[in-house]
């Protein structure tokens, strides 16, 4: 789902820049991960149908619900068809078993986790599964990995240490883990300043998630200037879409969709951060009411800059307004006022027809 990827502690992305040296590097292996990471962007190119429309699509999050992964599966490959930029896909349902799916019933489309939780599995395993992946799909998958939420945590029995240092030492781990045979692109997700800039030192791009597009460019500027000018550093967002000639169905829904990330104090701290502190200090004020008490808060000037919804005209244009705000890949999160998970990818597709 959207925003799984990005720590829920807001006083540990605060601190994080007093973690910036750990994780057992050392000259030898961070001149390697270098060179690795060199070889990686080589693979990062675009990706386009033969005969398809002009490079101009955004990629679609992809999630394979338990009694549909098979019509997952064929939806993938009609993604694939139609020339879609690439699938990106959740941890829900196993993230990187659909990852492996797609690596066979794909031939040329691009498709990344989005993202893996850190803590799920040892860093060996992650590693193994990943370069398996990386193999048998020729250089198509991107492994894009995030911290994840307290609630997560919380369900998990995990105690994460600091974002940034766990996400350091994680990254240095599996590009260290021997005979592998060579790791996919590996892409963090971030929304707040040290975290992008740790991504632009050790990464091969980054992953937003229902990131306000007005604040993009704000929040890019912790990049270095040569990964911003790196077409292949990865750029991504993921942002919540409703396609409907009714608005207000169309907000409602995606309002709904995003009630729940509201409640988690990193993206409050992050929307604060964008211009909405005023939202976020009401929904801190209404959440012990419940949910619906949080979506009332929830503006339709925030809506309109975290996600995109409305008829097709409106969402084309809103991919591109990502596009002017530095997202070399605009992701589109599906959902509909009029039917379930299949709709909502009919709906999507058919904006782009």
């Amino acid at each position: 789902m959207v925003g799984e990827a990005q720590p829920d502690n807001a006083a540990a992305d605060d601190n994080d820049g007093g973690v910036g040296g750990e994780g057992g590097h050392n000259e030898k292996s961070l001149g390697a991960n270098a060179s690795r990471r060199k070889r990686n962007r080589a693979t990062l190119a675009p990706f386009a149908m033969e005969g398809s429309r002009p490079m101009d699509l955004p990629a679609l999050s992809l999630t394979a619900v338990p009694g549909r992964r098979l019509a997952t599966l064929e939806l993938a490959r009609e993604i694939e068809r139609r020339g879609f930029a690439g699938m990106w896909v959740p941890s829900p349902f196993s993230g990187l078993g659909l990852c492996h799916a797609l690596a066979h019933v794909t031939e040329r489309a691009v498709f990344a986790t989005s993202i893996a939780p850190i803590y799920f599995q040892q860093a060996e395993e992650f590693a193994q599964a990943a370069a398996f992946i990386h193999e048998v799909s020729g250089g198509r998958f991107r492994f894009g990995i995030g911290v994840s939420h307290q609630p997560t945590h919380e369900r998990m029995g995990i105690t994460p240490g600091k974002p940034l240092g766990d996400i350091r030492a994680f990254v240095d781990e599996i590009r260290n883990v021997p005979r592998t045979g060579g790791l996919p692109p590996v892409v963090l997700a971030a929304m707040r300043p040290r975290m992008i800039a740790l991504a632009g030192e050790i990464a091969d791009g980054i992953v937003f998630a229902n990131a306000a597009r007005s604040h993009i460019p704000a929040s890019l500027e912790a990049l270095p200037a040569d990964k911003r000018d790196d077409a292949g550093f990865e750029i991504a967002c993921m942002t919540p879409t409703c396609v409907s000639d009714d608005l207000e169905a169309a907000k409602a829904v995606n309002r709904k969709t995003l009630t729940r990330y509201a409640q988690l104090p990193y993206y409050r701290n992050y929307w604060k951060d964008a211009g909405y502190r005023e939202e976020m200090e009401a929904v801190e004020r209404a959440m012990p009411e419940g949910d619906a008490a949080v979506a009332a808060c929830l503006s339709d000037r925030w809506l309109a800059d975290v996600t995109l919804f409305g008829p097709p005209a409106r969402i084309r244009e809103g991919v591109e307004e990502l596009r002017a705000a530095g997202v070399r890949t605009p992701v589109l999160v599906p959902s509909s006022a009029a039917g379930g998970q299949m709709k909502a990818f009919e709906e999507v597709m058919a904006v782009f027809a």
